[in-house]
Formats: C-alpha cells, sequence, structure tokens
C-alpha cells in the first residue's frame, strides 16, 4: 500500500521537477496532481502493452497516482496496472492505486451475448440478486462488492487498496429512489468499512458522472451531505472509530466546469458546489475527464487558455483542472508513453491561484 515514507520519499526524488503544488496531501500521503486514467481502449493485448509502458512510464517521471476499475476494457487495465507496478522502477509504497466496483465486469472480452453472460455469470451463480441490478448492468449490493474487491485486488496483484471507489452509483436511480439508494449506499459503506478494518483497503469513496454535479432538481442528482452522513452512520455500524470516506471522483474540465458553479449541496451557510463542500468536509476530489477524453486537444476558450500555463493545449487544459480549489488530482487517461511525457510537463507550470481561478469564471 502507499505510505507516508513512500510517498514523501518520492516527493523528495522528483518534487525539484515541478511547480508549486505539484505535491498535495491525500491524508499523510504526498501525491501527485496529475494522475494516470486507464479508462480507454479496447479489450486488446496491443492495448494493454501500451498502458503497461505508459503507467511505467509515468510512475518513473513523478506521477505516483494511478486510477482503474474493474469494468474498464473487461478487467484488462487493472491486470496492466499490475503489472506495470510490479515491473517499473518505483517501490510499490510510493504508488496510490486506486479502483472502482459497480458495474458488471466482462473478462478478457466483450461476449457475444452479454445479457447471457450476465445471467450465467452473475445471476445463476447468486453474485448478483435480480432486484439489485440496475440496466442489466449495476450492482452495488454488499456481497457483490465484496466479490469485485477480492477480484480486484488478484487482478492488481495487491494485498491493499488504497481507495476503492462505489463506481456511479447514480445508475441505481433509473430502478429506484433516492432514498433507497441513500440505503444502499450506506449498506455498501458498511461492508467498505469492514474491509478498511480488516486491512483489504486503506480507504473509499464514491467515484461519479453526474450525481454530484448537477442542480437537486436533476434525476441523477445525490447529496453529497448525505453520503457523508451515511458513511458516518455506516463507520459506526463496522464499530470504526472514524469513517474511511476519503474521496469523491467526478469530471471537471474547461467545458464540464459543474463541480465549481452548480451550487447543489447544502453546506453550514447554505448550497455550495461539489468542490467546496468536499474540501470543507474534508474529502479530497480526483478529476475525471480531465482533457475530456482528448477532446481538449482540439483547443480550449482563448480567453481562458491565455490565463493558463503550458506549452501545449492539453498541458494548460490539465492545469486548469489541477488549478480548480479542493482537487487533489486530476487524472488523464492515455496508454500511450508520449502523451504521459507531455501531460508530466503540464506539472511543471504552476497552476492557477483562487483568484485568478474564480476570474475565469467572472
Amino acid at each position: 500500500m502507499a505510505s507516508a515514507d513512500g510517498t514523501y520519499e518520492y516527493k523528495l526524488q522528483h518534487g525539484d521537477n515541478f511547480g508549486r503544488t505539484y505535491f498535495r496531501r491525500f491524508g499523510d500521503l504526498a501525491i501527485s496532481s496529475l494522475g494516470v486514467g486507464t479508462y480507454l481502449g479496447d479489450p486488446t493485448d496491443a492495448v494493454d502493452a501500451g498502458y503497461r509502458d505508459a503507467i511505467a512510464t509515468a510512475l518513473e517521471s513523478g506521477v505516483n497516482v494511478v486510477d482503474t476499475a474493474i469494468n474498464y476494457r473487461c478487467q484488462r487495465s487493472e491486470r496492466a496496472v499490475g503489472d506495470a507496478i510490479e515491473n517499473a522502477d518505483v517501490d510499490r509504497e510510493a504508488v496510490f492505486v486506486s479502483t472502482k466496483g459497480g458495474f458488471l465486469p466482462f473478462d478478457g472480452e466483450r461476449p457475444d451475448d452479454p445479457g447471457e453472460y450476465v445471467r450465467r455469470e452473475f445471476l445463476e451463480t447468486g453474485l448478483v440478486e435480480r432486484e439489485g441490478l440496475a440496466r442489466g448492468s449495476h450492482c452495488i449490493a454488499p456481497d457483490f462488492l465484496d466479490a469485485q474487491l477480492d477480484r480486484s485486488l488478484d487482478n492488481l496483484g495487491l494485498d491493499k487498496i488504497d481507495c476503492y471507489y462505489v463506481h456511479n452509483p447514480e445508475a441505481q436511480l433509473h430502478e429506484r429512489s433516492r432514498e433507497a439508494v441513500y440505503d444502499q449506499l450506506e449498506a455498501a459503506f458498511t461492508r467498505l468499512e469492514e474491509r478498511a478494518a480488516a486491512g483489504d483497503i486503506s480507504h473509499y469513496g464514491v467515484a461519479t458522472w453526474n450525481a454530484f454535479r448537477v442542480p437537486e432538481s436533476d434525476d441523477q442528482y445525490l447529496s453529497l451531505p448525505e453520503v457523508v452522513s451515511r458513511a458516518r452512520k455506516a463507520a459506526k455500524a463496522a464499530e470504526n472509530t472514524a469513517t474511511h470516506l476519503r474521496a469523491i471522483q467526478l469530471p471537471f474540465n474547461v467545458f464540464m466546469a459543474d463541480a465549481f458553479t452548480v451550487e447543489s449541496h447544502e453546506g453550514p451557510e447554505g448550497p455550495q458546489s461539489a468542490l467546496w463542500f468536499a474540501h470543507e468536509a474534508g474529502l479530497n476530489v480526483f478529476t475525471s475527464a480531465s482533457i475530456a477524453q482528448g477532446d481538449l486537444a482540439e483547443g480550449i476558450p482563448e480567453d481562458v487558455a491565455d490565463r493558463l500555463e503550458g506549452d501545449t493545449t492539453v498541458q494548460r487544459a490539465i492545469n486548469f483542472a489541477r488549478s480548480a480549489p479542493g482537487v487533489t488530482s486530476s487524472l488523464v487517461g492515455t496508454s500511450r508513453p508520449e502523451h504521459v511525457e507531455e501531460n508530466v510537463e503540464a506539472g511543471r507550470f504552476d497552476p492557477l491561484g483562487a483568484d485568478a481561478f474564480d476570474a475565469v469564471f467572472e
């Protein structure tokens, strides 16, 4: 697992190569404000090899955050991450690894009949109860997450995962009420609190696409205050002294800035954005889609670009995401080492200060 000594030694080794606040705190860890994502790409041997090389390049260049999920590329992304960590010239205790559970994963390749695969591998085996299934592909029942966490540990070849996310719980809102989904989350959190106490994960979080960045009136909305409250109840049920809920993950980029602009989470003094609420609640924020899955390489608005430092459009887009108040690390997916090298260069520039970032929205 990532350790304070391991990550701070990594920071000492690489920190002088980067701008201010490049390394940021996650509890007692020092982690890079740029991370590697592993979502994109076909489930092929060639893409596996690309990810292994890209992740190794990142780890050896000053990026010690790697994010994946069991369903990414039919479990192949997790396996590529594990291989890269094992073979890269970096200490495991220097690397912060996160993964996710919630979507029913294929294994190695997409089956010809996905529905039949789900019936055979999940429903008929009893791993998933039909009433817990949403849209034929999503489940956050405790026993299912238990099994998925075990599989992720095997795929990654790790004894412990640094942060385990409940993946897109808003998918359950297609089948049931918001209150029922909060109940599901509390049950899931209770199991994850137990797994934290057992030493299988260090912390857990919630990774979303829509839930935390939309208005309260939106069908996909989930309340961060309620999520935090359910985590506290889960910690109490598991007889832990404090909750292990530590992080959220959500999209954030120049064109998807809702996590900063939409004030839909009730704070002590009124509604707050997801970023501000998370910051004040002590939650670390990891941004996904930081360059809009490559779309921002084509360009960003000139008035925004002029405020950002970086030699390329991609670097300026990355620096926008990692400049947002409350953001710990911005994830950028790539399976090409040359793209990693360009992305890492973004960290050599200073991010925007809080006032300068606010000015972008004036």
